[in-house]
């Protein structure tokens, strides 16, 4: 996958065209290793685990650059986990020592998303007025065109309030930190799932005929790559 990095490394991109394109040659690349003709049928369901990079889209789905090099293909449409150009932002959102701050042990970090969306409505502003993803749920969306978010990212790193009694989005929270119309003004989603729970449908044609399965193929809501590498880990 490609990778785009400047200002000594603080920013670092990546585009997800390339990374759908990836996701299908290795599915693909699997199959071929499987004896018979037969494989792709015998694939049953799929997940999708992704670093927590920020993906955008515009109101279509399709890429809007993030990127303040030239890009006008608007091919560098997403903001890779390790980039740090929302460190000043990060930190004002901390300052305000809101309460939804405690679910994430106090503070946030420039790597979470909500300190590179207020990055983004300040100096990139198409780049947040249209469709918002954490990368694995974007892969979702992309296989299904399911618009359902995971629980496990949003909670995690876009700073959602969840509890027994449901999950939704903190308003205080976003007015507070500069971001009170977000939800106006950008799809952050509004329907929520439980890592592995499945998604619509399942695959849908054009994402079937990308990645060689067949159409209709389960997906569950995805999980943040080193969650994923802990349940993997325990069984």
């Amino acid at each position: 996958v490609k990778m785009w990095r400047y200002r000594g490394g603080d920013y670092v991109e990546q585009s997800s065209e390339d990374v759908w394109a990836a996701v299908a040659g290795s599915v693909r690349a699997a199959l071929a290793a499987v004896d018979g003709d037969d494989a792709s049928r015998r694939v049953a369901g799929l997940g999708f685990a992704a670093t927590c990079s920020l993906v955008c889209l515009d109101a279509s789905g399709k890429p809007v650059s993030v990127s303040e090099e030239s890009d006008p293909e608007n091919e560098r449409n997403i903001i890779v986990w390790m980039d740090h150009r929302a460190s000043d932002e990060a930190e004002r959102i901390n300052a305000t020592n809101h309460k939804a701050l405690r679910t994430v042990g106090g503070a946030v970090s420039p790597e979470m998303e909500m300190p590179k969306l207020a990055w983004l409505r300040a100096r990139k502003p198409a780049a947040a007025a249209g469709k918002a993803f954490d990368l694995a749920d974007y892969l979702t969306w992309r296989a299904t065109s399911e618009n359902t978010r995971s629980l496990c990212t949003t909670v995690c790193k876009w700073n959602l309030s969840a509890d027994a009694s449901g999950a939704r989005w903190d308003d205080d929270f976003l007015r507070t930190v500069g971001l009170g119309d977000l939800r106006d003004r950008c799809d952050v989603g509004e329907i929520f799932g439980a890592p592995g729970a499945p998604l619509g449908t399942g695959l849908t044609a054009a994402a079937a005929a990308d990645l060689g399965l067949a159409p209709g193929a389960a997906v569950g809501v995805g999980l943040i790559d080193a969650h994923a590498g802990g349940v993997g880990s325990v069984g």
